[in-house]
């Protein structure tokens, strides 16, 4: 497997993915190895290493959840990353970021954060762009960081000349920008 990638960077979901399903059949080849001892050495299923098995199973089934979610993620295609790359080094950004709630996904293929301006893009057409913007919101004013504004765009062209708007933008870092990033990495598959 390769370098492991890193959440925000162009490529986390894609290697995700991979990562996830490699430790879910590990897991779940651990606790049936486990089991099958247990079943040859005694000739039943009546012993402790079936019991050790199946609480094998608890993190294997947790494996697993999270292994269908990053199947069911998209991260960021190759061509808007060849358009948005070259705002890399002068703003901060983020790509493959899935943010999730109760009632709806939001596929976010990358994301700037600039002052108190947060800009995103999403490639996907079932992304609620509105609707994300007022989740996104939410979880800045519940964690406390308010006045921010978020803009979420499905269209490539106008996104990357409101990159190039806000590097010419002359503002302010705010002080809690960690804090902001760490909320959305904690936030986000």
């Amino acid at each position: 497997m390769k370098k492991r990638i890193y959440k925000g960077c162009y490529g986390y979901i894609d290697y995700q993915k991979k990562y996830t399903i490699l430790r879910t059949l590990l897991f779940f080849a651990i606790s049936i190895a486990v089991y099958a001892m247990g079943y040859y050495l005694t000739g039943s299923s009546k012993n402790l290493l079936t019991v050790v098995a199946v609480l094998g199973c608890l993190p294997s089934c947790k494996s697993a959840v999270n292994a269908i979610m990053f199947i069911r993620a998209t991260g960021c295609g190759q061509a808007a990353h060849d358009k948005i790359n070259q705002y890399d080094d002068k703003l901060t950004g983020f790509y493959d970021m899935y943010f999730t709630s109760y009632q709806k996904n939001y596929p976010i293929s990358h994301m700037v954060l600039k002052g108190n301006i947060i800009c995103a893009y999403t490639e996907s057409e079932k992304c609620d762009c509105s609707e994300g913007e007022k989740h996104i919101e939410q979880m800045l004013k519940q964690d406390g960081h308010k006045n921010m504004t978020v803009k979420i765009f499905n269209r490539l062209d106008k996104y990357v000349d409101r990159l190039s708007q806000l590097e010419a933008l002359n503002a302010d870092e705010l002080k809690e920008r960690d804090d902001i990033i760490t909320m959305f990495y904690s936030i986000t598959l």
